[in-house]
């Protein structure tokens, strides 16, 4: 039993990696992430119910020690070494410190979302899951997933475009991206 269910969360790494990632926005701590889920998992493999999926169990067990860390953060507060502050040197590193600082807006904003829509924004625009995986591994009905997904979008929107005079990102129809 321990085999099959340790080959089975071994199939289930890169998706798990990629929703974390998602959550953590870099990659050294969606590692970190990956690793402490993992051992959660072992650890506790009499609570796994056979028969349900293990990937839906993992992401859960993933997401609910992110929100921990995250709670954790808040009362802690973030630390940043002087030797690992940004140096702007040249156009391209500077092009770069934007594009970090965009990534870092967004993720603040993704961040900031009610923990609810930020799992299934994670579930369906990042990992690429359909509304009714997401449905299934939330244990939610996906009516629900469409309804978070859409409060998600309209959120970050407001976030990041009200008021900056920038203007959204368009999709191939030119639409505005987030009122899909």
């Amino acid at each position: 039993m321990l085999d099959s269910f340790r080959r089975e969360m071994i199939g289930c790494l890169p998706r798990l990696r990629r929703f974390a990632l998602a959550l953590t926005g870099d990659s050294e701590g969606a590692d970190d992430l990956v690793q402490e889920t993992c051992i959660r998992a072992l650890s506790r493999v009499e609570q796994f119910r056979k028969g349900t999926r293990l990937d839906s169990w993992l992401f859960r067990i993933a997401q609910n020690e992110w929100i921990d860390r995250q709670r954790s953060l808040k009362a802690r507060g973030q630390h940043i070494e002087i030797e690992d502050a940004p140096v702007i040197s040249d156009a391209q590193s500077l092009s770069r410190m934007e594009s970090g600082l965009a990534l870092a807006e967004v993720s603040k904003s993704i961040a900031a979302l009610p923990k609810e829509l930020q799992m299934v924004l994670m579930l369906v625009c990042v990992d690429g899951r359909s509304y009714k995986e997401a449905s299934d591994m939330l244990s939610i009905p996906t009516g629900t997933v469409m309804s978070r997904l859409a409060r998600a979008r309209q959120l970050l929107h407001k976030a990041l475009y009200t008021g900056t005079g920038d203007t959204p990102p368009t999709n191939a129809g030119g639409q505005d991206a987030f009122s899909q």
